[in-house]
């Protein structure tokens, strides 16, 4: 089968493996490397993926053949927009959108169905009038496990204070509650984690408190905001002299339960040491268990990459929190630095550096529990070479009561420069098993490997996936699971992006 591209000739035929299935979608023209692009779901039986390229919007809808259907142009949206967000369900997604005009911005809503057309005009959600100096990308979008609530909220710092502004949606879009709340927010001081929305409609956070700007967290204190309630309730978390560096926190619906966890150190200026976790019960509103699970040698020797078992985990950061229905969790972390010519590494900067840089990006929280944002690898041109490190990664299995009960090591080597695209990895949740998807190079070839962990903790390696035989590269960190059994993995072509989805 021919592209539409003069001169790139490309063969439709699945790979097969043992277990999986591989299905390409054919590159679309406009599809360089420049694009910018989000796989929004699964709905009405089609894979919907949002594309952006030259302020040009626009929704490709593939069959499950991955053959495209429709390139739908979302005319209605403005050329620079600023921000996009998708809530999908079986039947249908919303986009939600923010652009400005003038010194307003406009926040933006409009239903498609599973082929992407729009399902009515689009529906104005808020506004907000700014100064030709003040940031521009406010708003952001969160939305519950189940979908019935629908949180849009902005955050607007000035003179000393974080000022949210909380919209609260139904499934159908029907406002519910609107609160306009202030709390104290020091730049320097103040450490906010990832934003959460449960299935009853609580707005979640964490505020860490640190004596400084690049320093450790030494006070916590879960926020939370009831759904038809005009204030944050503040519940101050006991650390017992351990010092916390990045916090995450993950939604148990299914027990009610708010997982807390975070790497420990025991000292200001030491090394990280274990791991330390917390289980608030949003039913009773009280503290359940509190844990520390210092690393031990064995566990420190397995997961380095490299040097001394005493900085093993000094350059792990928390990737995925898994909630178990007998309400234990499964913490997922991996191994990750930079080098740059005259700029060393930092975990501190990276951490607490300036906002718009760092991994507390407060505005650009993803409901879904992904921490990247894909860009075009000119993105990353600079005077200084950037090499970026990604290696093992470490799953940790703790029970209701925050015991561990088995830890293993998925190990990768992974380096590239100038861009990490193609780095990391993803998992794709089977139910009984994890699996691990990442890039590999075995004899000068680039395979897409699957290792999987099952419940007792052994870990499987199932056969390789080839890519690069076909041309095809994979960047599997920006895949996204669609359905119990089918992940869609990002990948190129040549100078081209397209789309694979893996059948379980």
């Amino acid at each position: 089968m021919k592209l539409k591209i003069p001169g790139i000739i490309v063969v439709f035929l699945p790979l097969l493996a043992v277990s999986q299935r591989i299905t390409y979608s054919e590159a679309e023209r406009e599809d360089t490397r420049a694009l910018d692009f989000e796989v929004i779901g699964k709905v009405s039986g089609n894979i919907l993926v949002y594309k952006n390229i030259r302020n040009k919007n626009a929704v490709s809808v593939y069959d499950n053949d991955m053959k495209l259907k429709e390139r739908v142009d979302l005319s209605y949206v403005p050329d620079k927009t600023i921000n996009v967000d998708f809530v999908p369900y079986q039947d249908f997604a919303y986009l939600i959108y923010q652009y400005q005009k003038r010194n307003t911005l406009h926040c933006m809503a409009v239903k498609l169905d599973g082929e992407a057309k729009s399902m009515g005009a689009p529906v104005e959600l808020d506004t907000t009038y700014i100064s030709v100096f003040a940031d521009n990308k406010i708003y952001s979008t969160i939305f519950s496990e189940d979908k019935r609530q629908i949180m849009i909220y902005k955050i607007q710092k000035k003179n000393e204070k974080f000022y949210f502004t909380t919209h609260l949606y139904d499934a159908s879009l029907n406002l519910m509650h609107t609160s306009r709340i202030s709390i104290p927010y020091d730049e320097h001081k103040d450490a906010l984690s990832d934003f959460m929305l449960d299935n009853d409609g609580n707005f979640i956070f964490t505020k860490g408190l640190k004596s400084s700007a690049r320093d450790l967290i030494g006070k916590l204190t879960l926020m939370i905001k009831p759904p038809a309630e005009d204030n944050f309730v503040g519940h101050e978390i006991n650390l017992n002299t351990h010092y916390l560096d990045e916090v995450k926190i993950k939604v148990d619906n299914f027990n009610k339960h708010y997982i807390i966890n975070s790497f420990y150190y025991r000292q200001r200026h030491g090394n990280i040491d274990g791991l330390f976790s917390l289980v608030w019960n949003s039913e009773t509103k009280t503290q359940g268990l509190e844990s520390v699970v210092p690393f031990s040698d064995t566990l420190k020797m397995e997961a380095k990459a490299e040097g001394s078992a005493k900085f093993a985990f000094n350059d792990y950061f928390i990737r995925h929190v898994v909630a178990k229905k007998d309400g234990g969790f499964i913490v997922v972390s991996e191994d990750y630095y930079t080098q740059s010519r005259g700029n060393p590494w930092n975990r501190m900067d990276y951490l607490y550096g300036y906002p718009y840089l760092s991994a507390y990006d407060y505005y650009l929280y993803s409901p879904s529990g992904y921490w990247y944002s894909y860009r075009p690898r000119s993105f990353y041109s600079s005077a200084a070479q950037t090499r970026y490190y990604y290696d093992n990664i470490v799953v940790m299995n703790l029970d209701k009561n925050g015991k561990l009960i088995w830890s293993n090591v998925v190990h990768k080597s992974q380096f590239d420069d100038e861009t990490d695209n193609y780095l990391s990895y993803q998992i794709m949740n089977e139910g009984g098993e994890l699996h691990f998807l990442f890039n590999e190079v075995e004899r000068r070839n680039q395979l897409l490997s699957d290792q999987s962990i099952v419940p007792d903790g052994q870990l499987k390696r199932n056969p390789t996936l080839k890519s690069l035989d076909k041309g095809y590269a994979f960047m599997p960190r920006f895949a996204k699971q669609v359905s119990a059994k089918q992940i869609i993995v990002p990948c190129t072509f040549r100078n081209y992006i397209c789309f694979a989805k893996l059948d379980y």
